[in-house]
């Protein structure tokens, strides 16, 4: 009996399907056993998480309070437990990660007096909980949630603090930032980071913290206690609201409510999880938090959602050379970017920041003709993206999307929400739900982590909520160790649009933030690696296409890289050091190896493969990436599954490899 939807769960609360005898704690344990999870409702209700026999997760309450003064979870008085155990596939449409999924689960759902329950789920990666209520009108205010992980000892937390904005309160934040590594009893109250956020002690299992399918309810923020301790925090209701900002303008809230959210008074409330791993080659492979999404809300034929790769310009500012026209936001530069997309086997070019009026997506930008570009696109076999402002989006929302299918574009881009309070979230449903209707995908910029709402809404294909690409125009701050730092953490929540690609690469030493000539910290078989390490069914090159055109052998095997996968193997891995990520894509492997600014010589064992011979294409650091970090060598060789391969990785470097079977 696997309760998904809160009708099912109704049903169950009448009839009654199954009852235990009653008592003070319940062990719920994974599929292989090595996973306990520890129920408890003395008093208070608490869960516990135990593994490999070893306590990592003490006793943490669960609790939420409604306005009218009822408090779930507090003297809870037991009714009844209905258990289930899972064991299936989930077949992914747009699989980032691997087509199919096993879904093995043992869970119970432990009812008590007050039409509510909370369901609990041991995987053998993991473990979670929701609360679930069945009130019988329509609406309830939701005042607090009380989400607590207290771990069993001090170990580091690697994290991201939001930096609080001048103009704002603390809970609007781009969700882009570095990641802080403290121990976890130095992390004092004044910090506020999002999730994920990954407590990670040297010896045991490491735990990522985070959360599943947010709908119709606030993110979850984690509040440092200067203890052994994290605090769920939400973002209170917006009560008033005032337009900020120069170009780019946005919604903040000035005033907000001493509650959280309205909602209906039956329903499943977000699942709170840890993500379990005993290496940290496990974590980047992870996929629990899609397993534990509602399902798709999409029916029928899901064809016309086809992710690939395409360019964006906005980084390098449209600063062509090696060109007839002046380059920038106008007709010629886009139809220069369709031949390059054509040219080097992109699905699509994106029309960022420029193409029209920020605030009107119908005042199109004077330099470009619209018209000619969509015709162009067309000739060429090619799909326009658009971007556009969240604001102004919302506003415009049904025409500008006739408007967009009429173009011809199959993918939009919105940006500068900044926020998951309630309203915010159901932004997010509103605008994919629209684009579904006018069969567009949709990327959200500006945003909050997926949180699994990729599997619920298919066409939201991928989502930004990293410190990428783009702030190496104006700082320092994508090192390579933060580069690998995101496999391990932000990417467990879902794809991340990173814009991976910059051609123009520089060292420790050489690196200088500016704009027009935008470079990258690490060497250029870092950024080429970034394509199959980093999950994301659409991934936007960021480089610039007159430099690409310089270097054909390159970027044809740029423009060969999937962006949706059969399988991922993560062979080696250490968070914020280095990564080696396997992908399978029919009879084809791709490897994707990345170090931070240390140097490395890796093995890399071709067992994966199966029998036969093939031939690999290997992208490499060249013999001077350490000096002249755009330095690359690509070449063959035959390999077979016994090979052992030695991987050499200049200080920030890389490799990218496609391995081939050959055809007898």
């Amino acid at each position: 009996m696997n309760i998904k939807t809160f009708p099912i769960l109704l049903v169950l609360f009448l009839v009654g399907w199954f009852s235990a005898q009653a008592g003070d704690h319940r062990d719920l344990l994974s599929p292989d056993g090595r996973i306990r999870v520890r129920i408890e409702w003395d008093r208070r209700l608490q869960w516990s998480v135990d593994v490999d026999q070893q306590p990592v997760l003490m006793p943490s309450l669960i609790a939420m309070e409604l306005a009218d003064g009822r408090k779930l979870g507090d003297a809870p008085v037991f009714v009844q437990e209905l258990p289930w155990k899972e064991r299936s596939v989930i077949t992914v449409p747009i699989p980032a990660k691997r087509r199919s999924i096993p879904n093995v689960y043992n869970e119970v759902v432990v009812r008590f007096r007050g039409d509510y329950a909370v369901a609990f789920r041991a995987y053998d990666d993991g473990a979670a909980y929701r609360i679930i209520t069945a009130f019988k009108q329509d609406s309830i205010t939701i005042r607090n949630e009380t989400a607590q992980f207290h771990f069993a000892a001090v170990a580091p937390l690697i994290y991201p603090a939001i930096t609080r904005r001048a103009d704002a309160d603390i809970y609007h934040t781009s969700y882009e930032e570095n990641y802080t590594t403290k121990p976890l009893d130095s992390v004092s109250a004044d910090v506020l980071a999002f999730t994920p956020v990954l407590y990670h002690p040297a010896q045991g299992a490491s735990v990522i913290v985070t959360e599943s399918d947010i709908d119709d309810y606030p993110g979850m923020y984690l509040r440092g206690t200067g203890s052994t301790e994290l605090r769920g925090e939400f973002p209170p209701y917006p009560l008033a609201t005032e337009v900020v900002g120069g170009d780019y303008k946005q919604r903040i809230v000035t005033k907000r409510a001493d509650f959280m959210a309205r909602t209906a008074g039956a329903r499943n409330f977000p699942w709170r999880v840890l993500l379990i791993a005993r290496e940290d080659k496990e974590l980047p492979g992870n996929d629990l938090v899609y397993r534990l999404a509602a399902p798709s809300r999409l029916q029928g034929d899901l064809s016309w959602i086809h992710p690939g790769k395409g360019t964006d310009e906005w980084i390098i500012n449209v600063n062509l050379f090696n060109v007839p026209f002046r380059s920038g936001v106008n007709t010629a530069s886009y139809k220069y970017y369709i031949d390059f997309a054509k040219r080097f086997g992109f699905q699509r070019i994106m029309l960022d920041a420029g193409w029209s009026d920020p605030l009107d997506l119908f005042k199109i930008n004077p330099d470009i003709n619209m018209d000619t570009i969509s015709a162009y696109a067309r000739e060429r076999g090619i799909q326009l993206s658009m971007w556009t402002l969240a604001m102004t989006l919302d506003r415009q929302l049904e025409a500008a999307l006739d408007q967009f299918n009429k173009w011809g574009v199959d993918f939009i881009m919105t940006d500068f929400m900044d926020r998951d309070d309630q309203p915010m979230v159901r932004f997010y449903t509103r605008i994919a739900e629209a684009c579904a209707r006018h069969k567009l995908m949709i990327m959200f910029h500006g945003a909050y982590k997926p949180a699994g709402f990729e599997r619920t809404w298919p066409n939201a294909v991928t989502r930004e909520a990293v410190l990428g690409s783009e702030y190496n125009a104006w700082s320092d701050r994508p090192t390579p160790e933060h580069n690998l730092i995101l496999p391990f953490t932000r990417m467990t929540s879902g794809p991340l649009e990173y814009e991976p690609g910059i051609l123009d690469n520089a060292t420790a030493k050489t690196f200088r933030p500016i704009w027009n000539k935008v470079m990258s910290q690490g060497t250029r078989c870092h950024q080429a690696a970034m394509f199959v390490v980093y999950d994301s069914p659409l991934q936007l090159f960021s480089g610039n296409p007159s430099q690409g055109l310089l270097e054909p052998a390159f970027m044809e095997l740029i423009g060969a890289v999937p962006t949706t996968w059969d399988t991922t193997v993560i062979l080696e891995g250490k968070v914020g050091d280095y990564i080696i990520t396997a992908r399978r894509k029919g009879n084809e492997w791709w490897i994707g190896a990345m170090t931070d600014w240390s140097a490395r010589d890796l093995k890399l064992d071709m067992g994966f493969l199966g029998t036969g011979d093939y031939e690999a294409t290997i992208c490499k650091d060249g013999v001077n990436a350490d000096r002249f970090a755009s330095d690359y060598t690509i070449s063959k060789r035959k390999v077979t599954s016994k090979a052992i391969l030695d991987m050499h990785l200049a200080p920030g470097g890389g490799c990218l490899m496609h391995i081939r079977r050959e055809v007898p």
